[in-house]
Protein backbone atom coordinates (compact mmCIF):
# COMPACT_ATOMS: atom_id res chain seq x y z
CA UNK A 1 0.00 0.00 0.00
CA UNK A 2 1.47 3.37 -1.01
CA UNK A 3 1.10 6.61 1.33
CA UNK A 4 -1.23 8.04 -0.55
CA UNK A 5 -3.61 4.67 0.12
CA UNK A 6 -2.67 4.87 3.66
CA UNK A 7 -3.94 8.12 4.45
CA UNK A 8 -7.00 7.54 2.72
CA UNK A 9 -7.69 4.18 4.59
CA UNK A 10 -6.69 6.17 7.54
CA UNK A 11 -9.72 8.82 7.20
CA UNK A 12 -12.10 6.55 6.70
CA UNK A 13 -11.36 4.53 9.54
CA UNK A 14 -11.97 7.48 11.79
CA UNK A 15 -14.83 8.33 10.74
CA UNK A 16 -16.18 4.79 10.55
CA UNK A 17 -17.02 3.70 7.48
CA UNK A 18 -15.05 2.19 4.39
CA UNK A 19 -14.05 4.30 1.38
CA UNK A 20 -13.41 3.31 -2.21
CA UNK A 21 -11.68 6.51 -4.42
CA UNK A 22 -10.92 6.77 -7.82
CA UNK A 23 -9.16 10.51 -8.77
CA UNK A 24 -7.76 11.45 -12.37
CA UNK A 25 -7.30 13.81 -14.50
CA UNK A 26 -10.16 14.50 -17.48
CA UNK A 27 -7.33 14.48 -20.49
CA UNK A 28 -6.45 11.11 -18.92
CA UNK A 29 -2.52 12.55 -18.58
CA UNK A 30 -0.80 12.25 -15.23
CA UNK A 31 -1.20 9.66 -12.44
CA UNK A 32 -4.15 8.10 -10.46
CA UNK A 33 -5.50 7.68 -7.44
CA UNK A 34 -7.03 4.22 -7.06
CA UNK A 35 -8.38 2.73 -3.98
CA UNK A 36 -9.97 -0.11 -4.85
CA UNK A 37 -11.40 1.61 -7.63
CA UNK A 38 -12.72 -1.36 -9.63
CA UNK A 39 -14.98 -2.82 -6.67
CA UNK A 40 -18.99 -2.41 -7.26
CA UNK A 41 -19.89 -0.43 -5.07
CA UNK A 42 -24.04 0.88 -3.99
CA UNK A 43 -24.87 4.14 -6.40
CA UNK A 44 -27.60 5.28 -4.44
CA UNK A 45 -28.37 8.78 -6.39
CA UNK A 46 -25.16 8.72 -8.12
CA UNK A 47 -27.35 6.38 -11.00
CA UNK A 48 -28.87 9.93 -11.76
CA UNK A 49 -25.86 11.05 -13.47
CA UNK A 50 -26.23 7.98 -15.85
CA UNK A 51 -30.01 8.81 -16.12
CA UNK A 52 -28.70 12.71 -16.92
CA UNK A 53 -26.70 11.47 -20.13
CA UNK A 54 -29.22 9.14 -20.93
CA UNK A 55 -31.68 12.29 -20.83
CA UNK A 56 -29.67 14.82 -22.84
CA UNK A 57 -28.94 12.00 -25.55
CA UNK A 58 -32.70 11.55 -26.21
CA UNK A 59 -32.93 15.54 -25.97
CA UNK A 60 -30.28 15.56 -28.78
CA UNK A 61 -31.98 12.28 -30.51
CA UNK A 62 -35.85 14.24 -30.77
CA UNK A 63 -37.08 11.62 -28.34
CA UNK A 64 -37.76 14.44 -25.44
CA UNK A 65 -37.93 17.93 -26.59
CA UNK A 66 -36.10 19.41 -23.88
CA UNK A 67 -38.35 22.64 -23.49
CA UNK A 68 -41.82 20.69 -23.80
CA UNK A 69 -43.85 21.54 -20.33
CA UNK A 70 -44.53 18.44 -18.13
CA UNK A 71 -46.67 18.22 -15.22
CA UNK A 72 -46.11 16.67 -12.22
CA UNK A 73 -48.39 15.82 -9.29
CA UNK A 74 -46.57 15.11 -5.55
CA UNK A 75 -49.08 12.83 -4.11
CA UNK A 76 -48.24 10.48 -7.24
CA UNK A 77 -44.62 10.49 -7.04
CA UNK A 78 -41.51 9.13 -5.36
CA UNK A 79 -41.44 10.21 -2.01
CA UNK A 80 -38.39 12.04 -1.54
CA UNK A 81 -37.44 15.33 1.28
CA UNK A 82 -36.58 17.45 -1.78
CA UNK A 83 -37.57 19.30 -5.13
CA UNK A 84 -40.78 17.91 -6.51
CA UNK A 85 -41.79 15.14 -3.87
CA UNK A 86 -41.61 17.94 -0.80
CA UNK A 87 -43.88 20.34 -2.63
CA UNK A 88 -47.52 20.54 -1.85
CA UNK A 89 -49.45 21.01 -5.19
CA UNK A 90 -48.84 20.15 -9.12
CA UNK A 91 -46.00 21.72 -10.49
CA UNK A 92 -45.40 22.00 -14.14
CA UNK A 93 -41.70 22.60 -15.66
CA UNK A 94 -40.02 21.73 -18.73
CA UNK A 95 -37.96 18.20 -19.01
CA UNK A 96 -34.34 20.10 -19.36
CA UNK A 97 -35.43 21.61 -15.88
CA UNK A 98 -36.92 18.07 -14.16
CA UNK A 99 -33.05 17.31 -15.12
CA UNK A 100 -31.71 19.89 -13.58
CA UNK A 101 -34.12 19.25 -10.24
CA UNK A 102 -32.80 15.73 -10.22
CA UNK A 103 -29.29 17.11 -10.30
CA UNK A 104 -29.03 20.25 -8.03
CA UNK A 105 -31.12 18.70 -5.51
CA UNK A 106 -31.46 15.02 -6.23
CA UNK A 107 -35.06 15.29 -6.80
CA UNK A 108 -36.42 11.46 -6.71
CA UNK A 109 -39.65 12.54 -8.29
CA UNK A 110 -37.77 14.38 -11.36
CA UNK A 111 -35.43 11.30 -11.19
CA UNK A 112 -38.60 8.95 -11.41
CA UNK A 113 -40.24 10.94 -14.06
CA UNK A 114 -37.36 11.28 -16.33
CA UNK A 115 -36.69 7.20 -15.88
CA UNK A 116 -40.41 6.79 -17.46
CA UNK A 117 -39.53 9.52 -20.35
CA UNK A 118 -36.76 7.70 -21.60
CA UNK A 119 -36.95 4.04 -20.29
CA UNK A 120 -34.33 1.73 -19.10
CA UNK A 121 -33.19 0.40 -22.32
CA UNK A 122 -32.24 4.24 -22.85
CA UNK A 123 -29.38 3.87 -19.54
CA UNK A 124 -28.34 0.34 -20.84
CA UNK A 125 -27.53 2.31 -24.58
CA UNK A 126 -25.50 4.61 -22.42
CA UNK A 127 -23.58 2.44 -20.30
CA UNK A 128 -22.56 0.22 -23.88
CA UNK A 129 -21.97 3.70 -25.39
CA UNK A 130 -19.70 4.48 -22.45
CA UNK A 131 -17.96 1.06 -21.78
CA UNK A 132 -19.39 0.97 -18.24
CA UNK A 133 -18.15 -2.60 -17.59
CA UNK A 134 -19.59 -2.49 -14.21
CA UNK A 135 -22.36 -0.50 -13.85
CA UNK A 136 -26.07 -1.87 -13.91
CA UNK A 137 -28.92 0.06 -13.33
CA UNK A 138 -32.06 -1.99 -11.81
CA UNK A 139 -34.60 1.07 -11.37
CA UNK A 140 -35.26 4.31 -10.35
CA UNK A 141 -35.98 5.67 -6.56
CA UNK A 142 -38.94 4.01 -6.35
CA UNK A 143 -37.58 0.61 -7.33
CA UNK A 144 -35.25 0.96 -4.63
CA UNK A 145 -37.93 2.03 -2.26
CA UNK A 146 -40.47 -1.08 -3.03
CA UNK A 147 -37.15 -3.00 -2.18
CA UNK A 148 -36.46 -1.66 1.04
CA UNK A 149 -39.92 -1.71 2.33
CA UNK A 150 -39.83 -5.26 1.51
CA UNK A 151 -37.31 -6.08 3.06
CA UNK A 152 -37.43 -4.18 6.38
CA UNK A 153 -41.79 -5.28 6.09
CA UNK A 154 -43.06 -1.86 6.62
CA UNK A 155 -46.07 0.09 4.84
CA UNK A 156 -43.48 2.61 3.51
CA UNK A 157 -40.15 3.90 2.06
CA UNK A 158 -40.59 6.67 5.32
CA UNK A 159 -41.06 4.15 7.72
CA UNK A 160 -38.57 1.62 6.61
CA UNK A 161 -35.89 4.14 6.31
CA UNK A 162 -36.89 5.31 10.07
CA UNK A 163 -36.56 1.93 11.34
CA UNK A 164 -33.15 1.41 9.30
CA UNK A 165 -31.74 4.55 10.89
CA UNK A 166 -32.27 3.39 14.34
CA UNK A 167 -28.81 1.72 15.83
CA UNK A 168 -31.09 -0.48 18.13
CA UNK A 169 -31.97 -2.58 15.20
CA UNK A 170 -30.37 -4.99 13.60
CA UNK A 171 -32.57 -5.23 10.20
CA UNK A 172 -30.29 -4.86 6.52
CA UNK A 173 -31.79 -4.70 3.26
CA UNK A 174 -30.88 -5.93 -0.59
CA UNK A 175 -30.77 -2.18 -1.44
CA UNK A 176 -27.87 -1.44 0.25
CA UNK A 177 -26.09 -4.78 -1.53
CA UNK A 178 -24.28 -3.64 -4.96
CA UNK A 179 -25.15 -7.32 -5.90
CA UNK A 180 -28.61 -6.73 -5.82
CA UNK A 181 -29.22 -3.05 -6.50
CA UNK A 182 -28.56 -0.47 -8.72
CA UNK A 183 -24.23 -0.13 -7.92
CA UNK A 184 -21.11 1.26 -10.38
CA UNK A 185 -17.40 1.78 -9.84
CA UNK A 186 -15.70 4.37 -9.00
CA UNK A 187 -13.94 4.14 -12.31
CA UNK A 188 -16.98 4.00 -14.17
CA UNK A 189 -18.32 7.15 -12.36
CA UNK A 190 -14.94 9.03 -13.38
CA UNK A 191 -15.96 7.77 -16.85
CA UNK A 192 -19.07 9.29 -16.64
CA UNK A 193 -17.79 12.47 -15.80
CA UNK A 194 -14.79 12.36 -18.72
CA UNK A 195 -16.98 12.06 -21.09
CA UNK A 196 -19.20 14.76 -20.62
CA UNK A 197 -16.23 17.12 -19.97
CA UNK A 198 -14.68 15.85 -23.07
CA UNK A 199 -17.98 16.30 -24.83
CA UNK A 200 -18.27 13.11 -26.23
CA UNK A 201 -21.41 11.60 -23.96
CA UNK A 202 -24.12 13.71 -25.92
CA UNK A 203 -23.53 16.38 -28.54
CA UNK A 204 -21.31 19.69 -27.58
CA UNK A 205 -24.18 21.54 -26.81
CA UNK A 206 -25.93 19.15 -24.09
CA UNK A 207 -22.20 18.12 -22.85
CA UNK A 208 -22.77 22.17 -21.72
CA UNK A 209 -25.88 21.49 -20.13
CA UNK A 210 -24.90 18.79 -18.27
CA UNK A 211 -21.72 20.56 -17.18
CA UNK A 212 -23.91 23.93 -16.60
CA UNK A 213 -26.52 21.59 -14.29
CA UNK A 214 -23.88 19.61 -12.18
CA UNK A 215 -22.12 22.24 -11.37
CA UNK A 216 -25.50 24.23 -9.63
CA UNK A 217 -25.59 21.29 -7.21
CA UNK A 218 -26.39 22.99 -3.86
CA UNK A 219 -24.98 20.36 -1.10
CA UNK A 220 -21.35 21.67 0.50
CA UNK A 221 -20.52 19.42 2.98
CA UNK A 222 -19.04 16.23 1.06
CA UNK A 223 -16.23 16.98 -1.84
CA UNK A 224 -16.97 20.90 -1.81
CA UNK A 225 -15.95 20.65 2.09
CA UNK A 226 -12.44 19.38 1.02
CA UNK A 227 -11.87 22.15 -1.28
CA UNK A 228 -13.64 25.37 0.02
CA UNK A 229 -12.06 27.52 -2.41
CA UNK A 230 -14.03 30.09 -3.74
CA UNK A 231 -12.01 29.78 -7.40
CA UNK A 232 -12.32 25.99 -7.37
CA UNK A 233 -15.01 24.65 -9.10
CA UNK A 234 -16.56 21.44 -7.57
CA UNK A 235 -19.65 19.63 -10.15
CA UNK A 236 -20.59 16.48 -8.95
CA UNK A 237 -23.64 14.41 -7.94
CA UNK A 238 -23.97 13.03 -4.47
CA UNK A 239 -25.82 9.57 -3.60
CA UNK A 240 -27.02 8.87 -0.56
CA UNK A 241 -29.38 5.91 1.69
CA UNK A 242 -28.72 3.78 4.61
CA UNK A 243 -25.31 3.85 5.66
CA UNK A 244 -24.57 4.73 1.47
CA UNK A 245 -22.92 8.42 1.32
CA UNK A 246 -21.17 8.99 -1.98
CA UNK A 247 -20.21 12.17 -4.55
CA UNK A 248 -18.82 11.60 -7.64
CA UNK A 249 -17.29 15.44 -8.80
CA UNK A 250 -14.92 17.05 -11.31
CA UNK A 251 -13.05 19.48 -9.31
CA UNK A 252 -11.63 22.47 -11.53
CA UNK A 253 -8.95 24.53 -10.26
CA UNK A 254 -7.95 27.88 -12.28
CA UNK A 255 -5.45 27.00 -14.86
CA UNK A 256 -5.52 23.40 -14.46
CA UNK A 257 -6.43 20.10 -15.95
CA UNK A 258 -9.69 19.22 -14.02
CA UNK A 259 -9.96 16.48 -12.17
CA UNK A 260 -12.69 13.46 -11.67
CA UNK A 261 -13.04 11.97 -8.41
CA UNK A 262 -15.24 9.73 -7.31
CA UNK A 263 -15.89 8.78 -3.60
CA UNK A 264 -18.46 6.05 -2.17
CA UNK A 265 -18.83 4.82 1.52
CA UNK A 266 -20.39 2.72 3.59
CA UNK A 267 -20.74 3.15 7.32
CA UNK A 268 -20.50 1.02 10.39
CA UNK A 269 -23.78 3.38 11.52
CA UNK A 270 -27.21 3.73 9.75
CA UNK A 271 -27.64 7.26 11.67
CA UNK A 272 -29.65 9.82 9.29
CA UNK A 273 -26.74 11.87 9.59
CA UNK A 274 -23.45 10.90 9.76
CA UNK A 275 -21.19 14.39 9.75
CA UNK A 276 -17.95 12.42 10.54
CA UNK A 277 -18.35 10.08 7.03
CA UNK A 278 -19.65 13.52 5.12
CA UNK A 279 -16.24 15.54 6.45
CA UNK A 280 -14.37 11.93 5.36
CA UNK A 281 -15.74 12.05 1.98
CA UNK A 282 -13.79 15.56 1.25
CA UNK A 283 -10.84 14.94 3.11
CA UNK A 284 -10.51 12.07 1.35
CA UNK A 285 -11.38 13.48 -2.51
CA UNK A 286 -8.80 16.80 -0.96
CA UNK A 287 -6.09 14.15 -0.63
CA UNK A 288 -6.63 12.48 -3.94
CA UNK A 289 -6.98 15.21 -5.79
CA UNK A 290 -3.92 17.09 -4.23
CA UNK A 291 -2.13 13.83 -5.53
CA UNK A 292 -3.12 14.04 -9.16
CA UNK A 293 -2.32 17.51 -9.20
CA UNK A 294 1.02 17.32 -8.16
CA UNK A 295 1.99 14.59 -10.63
CA UNK A 296 4.08 15.41 -13.96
Amino acid sequence: MNPIEEQLHAVFADAGCRGWVRAERIDGAGSIVDLEGDDPVVAASVWKLVLLVATARAFDEGDLTAMDPVRLVPSQCSPGPTGISSCSDPVTMSWRDVARSMITVSDNAAADALLGAVGLDAIADVIDFLGLENTRIVGGTKTLGAQIVRDTGRLSADEALGLLASNYTVIDSAGFDPAYTSSTTPRDSNTVLRAIWLGTAASPEQCDYMKRVLSQQVWPHRIRSGLPFPDVQVAGKTGTIGPIRNEVAVVSFPGEHPVAVSVFTRAARMDLFLPLVDRAIGTAARIAVTAVRRSP
